[in-house]
C-alpha cells in the first residue's frame, strides 16, 4: 500500500435476526478463501443469557427504580415554577435594590435602603437600645457606620436589603469605654457529642436565630457614640446617643449576650455545663414511660 492509496473499506451490510447472528468481515484488500458464501455464526449453547441488542426490556424490577414509583413521571409543564411562588417572588423583589451601595451617600439616593435604614432605627427604639443627651465633656465618642449587604435565596435572587448599624469598636479605650471582653464560645467538641446523643436517643434537633442578639443586654460602663449619618437630629445635631444596651460592634457586645442568655436559661431550669459552658441541658421527665427530653 503507497501512501496515497485509498484506506477505507466498502461498507457491507450486517443483518441479524433472534435465530441467528450473521458475521460479515470482508475486506477487499485481503484475499480470501474461493467460496463466495457468507459465512454464519450460530450462537453458542452456554448459559450466559446474553439477549441480542435489538430487544429491549420493558419492565424492570421496582427495587431498581429510584424515587416514588407512584409519583409517575415529571413532564416539562409540572416542572416549571408555581405561579403562586413566582407571584410571591416578584411581590417581594419589587420593592427592593439589587445593588449594594458603596457608602450612605449612594444609599441615601436610593429609597429602599433608606427604607430599610428607617427600619434598623426603628428596631433600636423598640429595644430601648439608646437615648440622645448632649455631648458630655471628657468622654471618648464612638463613631458609628452603616454596613448594607444583600441577602439572596438559593436561586441567587435578591430577596432582601439588609442594613446593619454598628459601632467601630476600634476606636475604644480599654478600662474607659469596657473592660472585660472575653466570651465563651461553643467547641466543636460539644456540638459533635449533641449531635451523637440526639441520633441515638432519636431526639429532634432545632437551630433558632435570635434577632437582633446584641441590643437584648444592658451595658455596665457609659458608652457614647455619634449619631448616624444621614439620619442626624435636626434640633440637637450636637447631641450623642448615650448606649443603654450593647450594639453591634463593641468588645463588650458578645460578653453582654452571653451574660443575658445565661440568667435566662439558668432561670428556666438549664443546668450549665462543668466542661463546656456553652452547654446547658434541661431534663423533664415524661408521665407515660418515665423517660426524658434532652435540650441543649
Amino acid at each position: 500500500m503507497q501512501k496515497f492509496d485509498v484506506r477505507s473499506d466498502e461498507d457491507h451490510e450486517i443483518s441479524t435476526t433472534e435465530e441467528e447472528y450473521v458475521s460479515l468481515a470482508v475486506n477487499p484488500l485481503v484475499d480470501h478463501s474461493p467460496s463466495d458464501e457468507v459465512p454464519s455464526v450460530k450462537p453458542a449453547d452456554d448459559d450466559s443469557g446474553i439477549e441480542p441488542v435489538a430487544r429491549i426490556q420493558k419492565n424492570h424490577p421496582v427495587e431498581n427504580i429510584i424515587g416514588e414509583v407512584d409519583q409517575g413521571m415529571t413532564t416539562r409543564k409540572n416542572d416549571r415554577m408555581d405561579y403562586r411562588k413566582m407571584v410571591r417572588l416578584l411581590g417581594k423583589t419589587c420593592f427592593i435594590s439589587k445593588e449594594e451601595p458603596k457608602d450612605v451617600k449612594a444609599a441615601l439616593l436610593d429609597e429602599y435602603w433608606i427604607t430599610a435604614m428607617q427600619k434598623e432605627l426603628i428596631k433600636f427604639d423598640k429595644n430601648d437600645v439608646w437615648e440622645l443627651v448632649p455631648r458630655p465633656g471628657g468622654c471618648n465618642i464612638i463613631g458609628t457606620k452603616w454596613i448594607f449587604k444583600n441577602k439572596s435565596d438559593e436561586f441567587r435572587n435578591v430577596i432582601r436589603n439588609k442594613v446593619k448599624l454598628v459601632a467601630q469598636g476600634y476606636t475604644q479605650i480599654e478600662g474607659v469605654d469596657f473592660e472585660e471582653t472575653f466570651a465563651p464560645v461553643a467547641r466543636l467538641e460539644a456540638i459533635r457529642l449533641l449531635l451523637s446523643i440526639a441520633y441515638l436517643l432519636k431526639f429532634k434537633l432545632f437551630q433558632m436565630n435570635v434577632k437582633s442578639a446584641f441590643l437584648n443586654r444592658v451595658v455596665q460602663e457609659e458608652v457614647y457614640v455619634k449619631q448616624p449619618k444621614g439620619f442626624i437630629d435636626a434640633t440637637y445635631p450636637e447631641h450623642v446617643y448615650k448606649l443603654k444596651k450593647a450594639l453591634y460592634g463593641l468588645k463588650q457586645a458578645q460578653r453582654a449576650w452571653y451574660e443575658r442568655l445565661t440568667i435566662f436559661l439558668l432561670k428556666n431550669g438549664y443546668t450549665q455545663g462543668g466542661v463546656d459552658n456553652t452547654l446547658f441541658i434541661k431534663r423533664e421527665k415524661k408521665s407515660d414511660d418515665g423517660g426524658s427530653n434532652l435540650r441543649r
